[in-house]
């Protein structure tokens, strides 16, 4: 059945990379893009499947205090600042607030930049086809993040590549991105998590490892 749970993020990145080999078969200027941490496991199988090299794009989500899995907006590398208005009016978040949420988040997002890409150089997106990777969508805040600030970055053509999400965010990313592909958006969506039988957190060495493999396999991203 087609909304039955992915086995895991193994099983589901290669079911979304056969996807995506089939649509967009090779590309020398594609570029994989994983969410970390739990889009890398993801991403690490669709850069095979494309035969691109994959890197990791750094995001955090703005959590509303006391309710921090709802996302009041996102934070991306490169200085960008996605809010959810509704979130912040439905919760009456005043804006001292969001700033100290999201300094709190930035120190986050550099420390993972730091860990991740170590010294390899600044990410060069600019005329890439580049194939934003995550386990999932919900409200989709930490993607919107991702989308727009490839598109400060000059990437020629942006596409979201996850293997579950709501209807409704799916539905929203096709105005937002150039492209999304995504294998089921089952209803009722209520979490990503569901949709998985085994969603063990993502680690910072598994991270790594995969990481290492792709860059020895596929190619350093550029």
């Amino acid at each position: 059945m087609m909304d039955q749970p992915f086995r895991d993020r193994v099983e589901a990145g290669r079911l979304l990379g056969a996807e995506l080999s089939r649509r967009f078969g090779h590309r020398p200027d594609a570029l994989v893009l994983a969410l970390p941490r739990g889009g890398v496991p993801v991403g690490f199988e669709v850069a095979e499947a494309l035969k691109a090299p994959l890197d990791v794009f750094i995001v955090r989500k703005l959590g509303v205090p006391g309710q921090e899995e709802l996302a009041m907006g996102a934070i991306a590398s490169g200085g960008v600042r996605v809010l959810n208005r509704d979130v912040i009016r439905y919760a009456s978040i005043p804006d001292q607030v969001i700033d100290a949420v999201a300094k709190s988040e930035q120190q986050e997002l550099e420390r993972r930049e730091k860990s991740y890409r170590g010294t390899r150089p600044p990410l060069d997106v600019a005329g890439k086809t580049v194939f934003v990777v995550d386990d999932g969508l919900a409200t989709g805040s930490t993607m919107r993040a991702a989308v727009q600030a490839l598109r400060n970055m000059s990437a020629r053509e942006v596409i979201v590549a996850v293997p579950v999400a709501a209807k409704d965010t799916y539905i929203e990313f096709r105005t937002i991105a150039d492209d999304i592909i995504c294998l089921r958006t089952p209803s009722p969506f209520q979490a990503v998590g569901l949709w998985y039988e085994n969603f063990a957190q993502t680690s910072d060495e598994e991270v790594h490892e995969l990481l290492d493999r792709a860059s020895k396999t596929i190619g350093a991203a550029p």
